[in-house]
């Protein structure tokens, strides 16, 4: 027990390690762009004085020595003093906390159907290995995971948008419908998220289901299985009761390792689908070069992935104590 713990405490040492490198190369990522990084944070529309450019090098504190300038940042960044935001006019902390909970939102559901159609969907497919039910949800999934995220949802815009006109394809409610309560409210959020969830959740289950379905392959072999079948059990009690619950590990772990491919995959659906969560604000902050809320929106990205693969190999050590992290 006193090996798994120093084992998480290092892990934990170097995710902070990482954490710290990557507030590192945010703080360096301006400076080292061609120019004065007070011309550069200047929006493109504004004349560059060489009065205004003085005033903005004071402002953001760039006429002091580079390591001065470096551990204000560092401690401005663990006050949770991200900087100010050009386009929006307002601390960019507050502009992300304004549309992050959207892309949790979208994740959320996203990902949530993805991890149980995954392993239901893999559990099944592993049972009837082989049978026409196994080789065409098999086929179904690679080909939906061979799909750019963005071209799926503008095939889904295209389909329910266009041509059916069954469902709305951008925005989180509709701006000229009037909402008598919540409950009307939430009918025309839930509406509104029902194309870029799914194209979401249809990009990522084949991960979940792949890894279920090889890892129930190889559990359906052990020995406990077959006394399991031995002493009359039946299928479906041996499936769900037996083989699942052991084939799930590598599935929980690879839902915090797969944080990564989850997030970039909303960021490109909320662009294509105009969600206004993290990556349709990325994308503003792209259009209107608000570079101080692109910086915040790395770090806090980074930080998220790292802290969920932390997670990971923690929850992966406690579930299977003979896994060295």
């Amino acid at each position: 027990m006193r090996r798994m713990g120093k084992a998480i405490l290092m892990k934990t040492a170097n995710a902070i390690i990482t954490i710290f490198a990557v507030i590192t190369f945010n703080f360096f990522l301006f400076r080292v762009m061609p120019g004065d990084p007070a011309r550069v944070l200047l929006p493109k529309q504004v004349r560059a004085s060489p009065e205004l450019i003085e005033k903005l090098r004071r402002f953001y504190g760039l006429d002091k020595p580079l390591h001065v300038q470096f551990i204000n940042y560092v401690v401005q960044v663990f006050q949770g003093k991200l900087g100010y935001s050009f386009a929006y006019h307002e601390p960019v902390a507050r502009v992300i906390m304004d549309y992050i909970w959207n892309t949790i939102l979208l994740v959320g559901v996203g990902e949530g159907i993805a991890i149980i159609l995954g392993i239901i969907l893999g559990a099944v497919a592993a049972w009837r290995r082989g049978e026409p039910f196994d080789l065409t949800v098999t086929a179904l999934n690679l080909i939906f995971w061979s799909m750019p995220e963005f071209w799926l949802g503008m095939v889904f815009i295209l389909v329910f948008g266009r041509y059916l006109k069954i469902l709305p394809t951008s925005g989180i409610v509709d701006p000229w419908l009037f909402h008598e309560n919540v409950f009307s409210y939430v009918a025309d959020v839930l509406r509104h998220l029902i194309l870029p969830s799914t194209t979401l959740a249809l990009i990522m289950l084949a991960s979940y289901y792949m890894i279920m379905r090889n890892t129930l392959i190889d559990v359906t072999t052990e020995d406990y299985i077959r006394t399991a079948k031995a002493k009359g059990f039946s299928e479906k009690e041996i499936l769900w009761k037996h083989a699942v619950p052991n084939a799930l590990l590598p599935t929980v772990t690879t839902v915090a390792i797969g944080l990564a491919s989850v997030i970039s995959g909303a960021l490109t659906i909320e662009i294509v689908f105009s969600w206004p969560g993290m990556g349709w604000l990325t994308y503003q902050a792209i259009v209107r070069r608000d570079y101080p809320l692109l910086q915040a929106i790395f770090l806090i990205t980074s930080a998220l992935v790292i802290i969920a693969n932390l997670f990971a190999d923690i929850i992966y050590t406690y579930l299977d104590p003979r896994v060295k992290i």
